[in-house]
């Protein structure tokens, strides 16, 4: 009797060994490696400009640790959730998105002279955010239930269409943000789609539509069009006062050499570069550690893609994977355009740095996003 009873505690034992040995530590310790070196290299680039404004260098830290205390706290509660869960909230979760997000150009908060933020109970938060992680949820619904309708252009094209609400609205006041919107869609419905050509089509479309605002630009057309603008301080920054900004942005590169001046040593944070800890804190990333530091930002990244590509690979069911696949294109979308903007590769469209950035309600959603993943790794193989 008592055998028997202990090999069934065994039998148990094992069972819940089998269960943790597929969660994917590799993963967790990725994001607790960024969002870590995130909170060094923020107090790092926002100290001066915390102690210059609110008389506490540590200003920004504090809060910062405060939404990730909090993002932490929303992973570890989702990677719990079986993902089948998500599923069955998409569409009110999705529509939840649209209706906030629709909220901001009449009741929104003006910060920096941008209308993004919502405020309730006295916390700002942005809409924009909660929409990425709902879209990223419907459209996994969606195509997991319709993968072979996508083989024609016209069905395609009316899948994208659902997506157009939330892009739109967010397009009024975050262009930015919706081009990733849209870029998360677009993904998602290449990796669903058995045809490629129609996306080879669009990418081709969209590439002759940026020519052409290009030129446009460059002959001083629309010159009242601030994005027009954006395009004319992107081709010539040296003439154009806006052009400060990422001028500064490059120094800071260019100064930092191959290992940096140290941390804690840049220059350019000193009130050269305006909100340093912002979408700009990879050009202080270069300053303070150089090409070699900037390299291993971009090598943990590259890390945490793979991860994805692994457990999307593994995962139980389309929709499991599709949820993945969907972060993967938002992380590594807003990942590319962050140093392409800094790097003045692209015109500047005000995109943060995942997990490293200042941003509060991104840190938070952006955990979120990685609980969700976690809860796929963590049940794939069970």
């Amino acid at each position: 009797m008592d055998q028997t009873i202990e090999e069934g505690r065994r039998e148990k034992t094992k069972k819940k060994e089998k269960r943790l040995l597929y969660f994917d530590f590799s993963l967790l310790v990725i994001i607790l490696t960024l969002v870590g070196f995130g909170l060094v290299m923020l107090y790092s680039s926002s100290s001066y400009s915390g102690q210059e404004k609110f008389g506490d260098a540590a200003y920004f830290l504090k809060k910062q640790m405060m939404s990730a205390g909090i993002g932490f706290a929303a992973m570890i509660l989702i990677a719990l959730i079986p993902p089948r869960f998500w599923e069955k909230v998409s569409l009110p979760f999705y529509v939840f998105s649209i209706l906030l997000c629709a909220l901001v150009p009449f009741i929104g908060v003006e910060i920096n002279y941008s209308k993004r933020w919502l405020k309730i109970g006295g916390q700002t938060f942005q809409p924009s955010e909660i929409a990425k992680v709902a879209t990223i949820v419907f459209f996994a619904a969606v195509l997991c239930r319709i993968p072979k309708v996508l083989n024609s252009l016209k069905k395609t094209l009316m899948v994208f269409l659902m997506a157009l609400p939330v892009i739109g609205i967010v397009a009024i006041s975050n262009l930015s943000t919706a081009i990733i919107l849209a870029g998360i869609v677009f993904v998602m419905l290449f990796v669903t789609s058995p045809k490629y050509w129609h996306y080879l089509l669009a990418l081709a479309l969209l590439c002759l539509g940026m020519l052409l605002v290009v030129y446009l630009a460059s002959k001083g057309g629309d010159a009242g069009n601030y994005r027009f603008e954006r395009v004319q301080v992107w081709l010539d920054p040296e003439n154009h006062e806006k052009g400060y900004q990422t001028l500064q942005g490059l120094y800071a590169i260019g100064s930092g050499g191959v290992f940096g001046k140290g941390l804690g040593e840049s220059m350019q944070k000193l009130g050269f570069i305006p909100e340093a800890q912002n979408d700009m804190i990879f050009s202080i990333i270069c300053e303070e550690l150089g090409l070699f530091g900037a390299v291993c930002v971009i090598l943990l990244f590259l890390l945490m893609l793979w991860r994805f590509m692994m457990i999307a690979s593994n995962a139980r069911d389309l929709f499991s994977s599709l949820l993945v696949v969907g972060i993967m294109a938002h992380i590594s979308l807003q990942v590319m355009l962050n140093i392409a903007v800094v790097t003045n590769t692209i015109p500047n469209t005000g995109i943060i740095l995942p997990f490293i950035s200042y941003g509060g309600t991104s840190v938070i959603f952006l955990l979120a996003e990685m609980g969700i993943a976690l809860s796929v790794s963590r049940i794939r193989l069970n």
